[in-house]
């Protein structure tokens, strides 16, 4: 066995030792990008899942999320960069020319909503598993309100392969790549992920501004100011969909996830599952016969945890996260962190898969200790700073109990994620990693450049609504898609998705074979063997 390799100039001499350097061409990436569809006034389209776009419980590319009106676009893990946002742009313009005069909301924060009444809940059909899915939603109305429901986000997703981890922990750790092993080295990005992803809505937050339909009747201590006819800012927002006011649930501040190690991961994780919730006992049982939730518990089902990362593995039909998990170990990440990017088209930009590719590979390289709990609500409390005023020059955050600017410890990070951007470069043959880091320093050198700063910028310069810039580039970006050609995947391919996906929920319904109440209670008391 090896000296285990401790420091970080250590493990980037084993990055850049070329056995390990030339698995880097191989790192896959996959994408979930969420957008609501509006009426051409901007309002909230109240129409069902277009048939023509397949079935939302199994068509692979595009779902619904928590409403009809939400869109998942899906693409499958990938090497190429291009690759993955052609297949992206070939969903969306197949989606704009199969959903009328209907448009695609370019932003995180949702459009104007009269009420959350007004957002349709996802229907999945007349099988067991699609009202599961269903009522899990009508668990999330009650629980937190259909508005925070609507907010729209991009997944990215991201994985090494096998023969990476093969020659990395051999060389720094001197173990095997099992399961085992390789969950621990994901479990060591997902930390510092944790420590350094305040970053994130920094470079990557674009939606420092809301509808006020958004908090109307709520109560907030965010000193907001107001423009226009009915939009509401933070001067130095950077991602209010991250904030108090989005992805958050109070219910969950107390759970104590654990991310030292897979194990105490679903260990953390199934006790919020199995935690009786008082809060949430009101909803418990059926009201005019149907039910309200799919159980009384903290968490519902793991989904519901939010948290702006996850590990992941593959799950089989009916399969809970953590049983695969613990099964066949962690298979990839899922950063949750990032807006949709209201300057694209298709929610993401090329140049954030280079920056990404960087800054994960970074998170595997630096060396990372496990975690406490006053260590993790530090991290809670960097990301809250950056989410509600990160653009503020005075902003400080916390490094290990020490004060330090946000400029001061992004340049810190930079330089050494320039190293990892090198090594990136040479492998794949490109300067495009390099290039992509040099372009997202300039926002910390210059927040002005920030997307969040951008948006702010032409919604006080123009006085005008986030809505009417939202419809504005909604309009746009529907004729820039109708006007492409298609690339990997044409018309007829996905119409024939669309068919074999319909055709697929009907044979599920058709098996079908015991009532909705047992298949729940089914599904709830099989105990997960670990």
């Amino acid at each position: 066995m090896q000296v285990k390799q401790t420091s970080f100039i250590e493990r980037l001499n084993v990055l850049q030792d070329q056995a390990v350097a030339q698995t880097l061409t191989a790192i896959r990436h996959g994408v979930e990008r969420e957008t609501l569809r509006i009426n051409p006034d901007g309002g909230l389209a109240q129409s069902p899942h277009q048939k023509a776009l397949g079935s939302a419980l199994t068509h692979d590319f595009i779902t619904t999320d928590f409403s009809e009106s939400l869109l998942e676009f899906i693409t499958p893990p990938e090497v190429s960069v291009q690759k993955t946002i052609a297949q992206l742009t070939d969903v969306h313009k197949f989606t704009v020319a199969n959903i009328g005069d209907e448009r695609l909301w370019p932003m995180s924060m949702p459009c104007f909503i009269e009420n959350q009444d007004a957002i349709p809940i996802a229907n999945f059909g007349s099988s067991n598993v699609g009202k599961m899915k269903t009522l899990y939603r009508v668990g999330l109305k009650n629980r937190y309100g259909s508005m925070m429901q609507a907010i729209s986000g991009v997944h990215f997703n991201f994985s090494l392969p096998d023969e990476f981890w093969q020659n990395w922990l051999e060389k720094t750790t001197g173990e095997k790549a099992d399961k085992d092993a390789i969950s621990a080295g994901y479990f060591g990005l997902i930390r510092n992920y944790r420590r350094f992803c305040w970053l994130i809505p920094f470079l990557y937050g674009a939606s420092p501004a809301i509808c006020g339909s958004f908090i109307k009747g709520k109560e907030t201590k965010l000193p907001f100011k107001r423009l226009g006819k009915g939009t509401f800012y933070l001067p130095y927002a950077t991602s209010l969909r991250m904030s108090d006011l989005g992805y958050t649930n109070s219910a969950q501040s107390g759970l104590n996830i654990c991310y030292n190690q897979v194990d105490s991961y679903i260990a953390s994780l199934r006790a919020a599952i199995n935690q009786p919730s008082s809060v949430y006992q009101k909803f418990a049982g059926k009201k005019d016969g149907e039910y309200q939730q799919l159980n009384a518990n903290v968490l519902q089902i793991e989904n519901e945890l939010y948290s702006p990362i996850r590990p992941k593995q593959p799950t089989l039909p009916l399969e809970k996260p953590s049983v695969a998990l613990h099964k066949r170990g962690v298979s990839y990440i899922e950063v949750r962190a990032l807006d949709v990017n209201p300057f694209s088209a298709i929610g993401i930009e090329e140049n954030q898969f280079y920056f990404l590719d960087i800054f994960l590979l970074y998170c595997v390289t630096h060396p990372s200790e496990m975690m406490d709990a006053r260590q993790y609500h530090e991290t809670e409390l960097n990301l809250r700073a950056v989410v509600d005023h990160g653009r503020d020059p005075q902003i400080m955050l916390s490094n290990e109990g020490k004060s330090v600017g946000l400029s001061t410890w992004a340049l810190q990070l930079f330089t050494d994620m320039q190293k990892v951007a090198l090594v990136l470069d040479e492998a794949n043959n490109t300067n495009k990693f390099t290039t992509a880091l040099q372009l997202e320093r300039q926002k910390i050198l210059d927040p002005s450049l920030t997307p969040s700063a951008k948006i702010l910028q032409q919604l006080i310069s123009q006085e005008c609504d986030n809505g009417t810039l939202g419809l504005a580039l909604a309009e746009d970006y529907k004729n820039q898609l109708l006007e492409s050609d298609y690339q990997f995947m044409d018309a007829e391919v996905l119409s024939e998705h669309a068919r074999l996906s319909l055709e697929k929920q009907h044979i599920i319904e058709q098996q079908d074979t015991v009532s909705f109440d047992d298949f729940l209670s089914s599904y709830f008391s099989v105990e997960d063997v670990y």
